[in-house]
């Protein structure tokens, strides 16, 4: 999947968006919608600490969206290694997906760092 250059939210947005997930013609492979951007927003009943839309309730599921994607690319490409996947391009596609999210978590945690450090230099 090809994640157009653009806001950052679009991107958040668009890891998993697309209807069906290539995760799921893979066996034993966790349940569509494992990208980053997905459940970025809690629930009223899943914030941290009971919270409503609270930023750690939001890191946390993002983080946890992040390891299954992995997981689910791990998994793809154990299968298409050996041989036991029935659609090698849905594999390959999961692998991709992953990566791609791996670098979004990556870019972003290096924003977070420079505007911290920025912030932090500020002086008042």
């Amino acid at each position: 999947m090809i994640v157009p250059v653009g806001g950052l939210a679009g991107q958040l947005g668009s890891l998993g968006a697309g209807g069906t997930s290539a995760a799921e013609a893979l066996p034993g492979a966790p349940a569509a919608g494992a990208g980053l951007g997905q459940g970025a927003v809690s629930s009223p009943a899943e914030g941290a600490g009971g919270e409503s839309g609270s930023f750690g309730g939001a890191l946390t599921q993002a983080i946890s969206s992040l390891e299954s994607s992995q997981k689910s690319a791990d998994a793809a490409s154990q299968a298409l290694a050996t041989g036991t996947v029935k659609d090698p391009e849905a594999a390959i596609a999961t692998v991709e997906d992953a990566a791609l999210t791996m670098q979004l978590a990556a870019q972003i945690r290096t924003k977070v760092t420079d505007a911290t450090q920025t912030i932090f230099q500020t002086q008042v």
